[in-house]
Parts: C-alpha cells; structure tokens; sequence
C-alpha cells in the first residue's frame, strides 16, 4: 500500500500546537504578572507601578487573542518584548527613588 500523504515530514509542532502553547504561555505570564503587581502594590503604592504592569496584563492579553487567531510570531514578539520592557521599565523607575 503507498502513503496517501508523500510530503516531507515535518520537525516541530503543528500549528495547531504552537497556538495552544503560545496560548497556554501567555496565560501563565499574565497569572505571572498579576502576582507579581499584588505584591509590588503591597510594597509600594506607586501609579507608575500599577501603570506598567497594567501595560504587561494588556500586552499578555493581547499575545493571547492574537495565538487565538493564529498569529502566534505576532503573538511571541509582542509576549516575550513588550512584558520584558515593562517590567525593564518598572525596575528601572523604582531604582530611581
């Protein structure tokens, strides 16, 4: 009997995996975040704290709609770059004071 499908095999995961880990990743930095705000709020009462990591929920969220739809290298670049110049930021501006 031959093969119906005589394609290449493919190394990796299917598309249909890396959504759902990209999608399972953002939902965990997201949970990551939230904890992490919790407890900065219970250190310090800045704007600017709630501001940033308010920015890296949004961001988390926004990585997770778009693995959703299947723009999971859209949704890595703005995940892995956007939550690390936020909280990049928030250390950076607590350093300060």
């Amino acid at each position: 009997m031959s093969e119906v499908n005589t394609g290449p095999e493919r190394d990796g995961l299917t598309p249909r995996q890396a959504r759902g880990v990209r999608i399972a990743l953002s939902a965990a930095i997201m949970t990551a975040v939230a904890a992490t705000l919790a407890l900065r709020l219970g250190s310090t009462h800045s704007v600017l704290t709630v501001g940033f990591y308010g920015i890296a929920l949004i961001l988390s969220g926004t990585a997770l709609v778009l693995s959703r739809a299947g723009r999971t290298r859209w949704a890595t670049l703005i995940l892995g770059i956007g939550v690390a110049v936020a909280v990049v930021a928030e250390w950076a501006v607590a350093s300060m004071g």
